[in-house]
């Protein structure tokens, strides 16, 4: 009888002692696809088509690109029609009252100065501008937004995954702990740790289970999609390579940014409002044409009528007081973002550089030495030179480490993904 207990707890052993080995290979391997995973890519495509945020700063830009059309447009042209009646306050009394009576048709034009319509539609132009530049800034955000989502997502499935593995693995020290309780080798206690055990890890996975629902929906959203379609499966994180150094990085910030892109633009809009505040200096005129009817009494008259619309001189310099400050601000304003991005990058920049390094000492050094550690434990508790409490340890040890991979590898491709939407960079 105990030779079969025996021979049953070192068939156990070997299982796993080849267990956490044969599992943190894996991880370090890269597991296949699942059945059903969706890809980032076709998130990332989905969203530019389907994102409502997207979608709303397309309008806007659209709406905008019409306004330089009509800013540069002339004002419009008034019609006229005049009926002058002597004797009878009747309007049309007739001709009939009087030889002064008439009937007259004419036209009004306002012209502006030589130059305003161009400088109006500028203006129009640098805000249509900007809101494309807003529109490119919206769809970075929600991109980074869908990736950070999809990352973590990815980490809270890959989590799981690992719970239940290692409660596998568990399953088996508990069998070897009840097989040493039978032959009067282990205790009771031994048995009960590796119960409590498993119900820790059933309720962390049961904590993952509400973090991805509460992940998947807010893909949904981003994706706009139903909350109650399919559930989205993320492929398994597998480390990307930032190429570019801080300084090209930096330099990506002015080429490619589109905050700073969206102030640079305010600021040329600022510029040409300066010009147009200046320019509203100079008079507008107005040109009328009237024709007027005498029912043949007397020969028609034409009449030509040219105006001069004098700027108050007073209100234009307030303007362009006005206009020249918000120049000023807009300047400052550009100085302020360029620096805020920045800024944001060399903390990601950083992040992901430590978070690098971070994921050598995992695979290099961490998971290799706790799945060691397991195994070295596991031999000493087979033969009574360790307790089930030191074995214990070690496998929570092992367990904690790949936790901590896992979240690693999500904090290091979210930090990318920020990159990505900082410097307009696409990553491989």
């Amino acid at each position: 009888m105990k030779a079969f207990h025996c021979s049953g707890i070192i068939a156990s052993a070997l299982v796993l002692m080849a267990l956490p080995a044969a599992f943190s290979q894996k991880r370090m391997e890269g597991m296949q696809h699942p059945p059903g995973a969706t890809s980032l890519a076709s998130l990332v495509e989905e969203a530019a088509q389907k994102n409502p945020q997207i979608l709303a700063a397309s309008h806007a830009w659209k709406a905008a690109s019409h306004a330089p059309e009509s800013a540069a447009a002339l004002p419009d042209t008034q019609v006229m029609l005049q009926h002058v009646s002597v004797g009878s306050p009747r309007p049309f009394a007739g001709y009939t009252n009087s030889d002064f009576a008439y009937l007259g048709l004419g036209i009004s034009q306002e012209i502006p100065y030589p130059g305003k319509r161009k400088l109006r539609a500028e203006v129009a132009s640098r805000e249509a501008q900007s809101l494309h530049v807003q529109l490119e800034s919206t769809s970075r955000d929600v991109l980074e937004r869908i990736k950070s989502a999809y990352f973590r997502l990815a980490y809270v499935q890959e989590s799981i995954h690992v719970f239940e593995h290692h409660d596998q693995v568990l399953g088996e020290m508990q069998q070897i702990a009840e097989s040493r309780y039978r032959v009067g080798q282990g205790s009771q206690q031994e048995v009960l740790k590796a119960q409590l055990q498993h119900t820790k890890i059933l309720q962390e996975i049961t904590m993952s289970r509400r973090d991805e629902g509460q992940l998947e929906a807010q893909l949904k959203q981003l994706l706009d999609r139903p909350q109650d379609s399919p559930d989205i499966v993320a492929e398994p994180l597998a480390q990307r390579v930032q190429p570019y150094s801080q300084s090209q990085l930096l330099q990506l910030i002015q080429q490619q940014n589109p905050q700073v892109h969206a102030q640079q633009e305010m600021l040329k809009q600022t510029q040409s409002q300066v010009a147009l505040a200046q320019k509203e200096f100079r008079p507008d005129f107005n040109v009328q044409y009237m024709y007027q009817n005498t029912d043949r009494k007397f020969r028609d008259y034409y009449i030509l009528t040219f105006g001069i619309n004098l700027p108050n001189r007073g209100r234009r310099r307030a303007e362009l007081a006005e206009a020249r400050e918000k120049q000023e601000r807009a300047t400052q304003e550009v100085r302020i973002e360029t620096q805020r991005q920045m800024a944001d990058l060399q903390e990601q920049f950083v992040a992901v550089q430590t978070s690098t390094e971070q994921l050598k000492i995992y695979k290099e050094g961490l998971i290799p030495q706790a799945a060691a550690t397991f195994s070295a434990a596991l031999a000493a508790y087979q033969t009574n030179r360790q307790d089930f409490q030191t074995l214990l340890s070690s496998f929570l040890d092992a367990l904690d480490v790949d936790l901590q991979y896992q979240r690693e590898l999500a904090d290091h491709e979210s930090g990318l993904a920020k990159i990505e939407a900082l410097t307009g960079v696409t990553l491989p």
